[in-house]
C-alpha cells in the first residue's frame, strides 16, 4: 500500500469575541497548544498564520475575517498519533472545557481523511470534507476518530 497520512480539519465558533475575558483562557493558550502539536510524535504539518489568511492581531487562527471562527487543520502520520495529541497532551484539557468557550455546532465540527505524501490540504478541502461527513456520515472520503476503520485505517 502506498504511503499515506491523516489530514484533520476542525472548526468552532467562540461564544464571545476575542478579547472577552470569558474566552481568554482559550485564545491565550492556542500558541502553546500548537507548539505541543508541532513537537508531538507523528506530527507532519499544521495550518499556521504564515500559511493562511488569519485575522491580523488574533492569537489563534480565524478565517474569512470572522474573529469568532476558530479553525485548525493538520496532517499526521496516522490516527494513533493524532489521537494521542488530542487526548493525552494539554490539548485534552482544553478539549474537555470546550463548552465554556464555544457555541454548539450544527453537525460534526471536525473531519479526518487520507492524503498522500507531501499533500497539503486546503481550507476549501477541509470545508468540503466536513460537509461530506455531515451529509453522508463516515466513509472513505471523510470520517472521524470513531470511524477510522471506515477510512481504511486500523486505528
Amino acid at each position: 500500500m502506498a504511503e499515506r497520512f491523516l489530514a484533520h480539519f476542525n472548526v468552532a465558533r467562540l461564544q464571545f469575541p476575542p478579547g472577552d475575558p470569558r474566552v481568554e483562557p482559550f485564545t491565550s493558550a492556542t500558541a502553546r497548544v500548537n507548539a505541543v502539536a508541532e513537537r508531538s510524535p507523528g506530527f507532519v504539518w499544521r495550518w499556521s498564520d504564515e500559511a493562511a489568511q488569519a485575522v491580523e492581531g488574533l492569537p489563534y487562527q480565524a478565517a474569512d475575517a470572522d474573529p469568532c471562527l476558530a479553525i485548525s487543520m493538520s496532517v499526521w502520520t496516522g490516527p494513533g498519533a493524532f489521537r494521542d495529541f488530542v487526548m493525552k497532551t494539554v490539548h485534552g484539557a482544553f478539549l474537555r472545557r470546550r463548552e465554556e468557550w464555544f457555541l454548539p455546532w450544527d453537525g460534526p465540527n471536525y473531519v479526518l481523511w487520507t492524503v498522500g505524501p507531501g499533500v497539503i490540504p486546503t481550507l476549501a478541502e477541509g470545508w468540503e470534507r466536513l460537509g461530506l461527513l455531515k451529509r453522508n456520515g463516515a466513509g472513505e472520503a471523510a470520517f472521524d476518530l470513531g470511524s477510522v476503520a471506515v477510512g481504511g485505517w486500523d486505528g
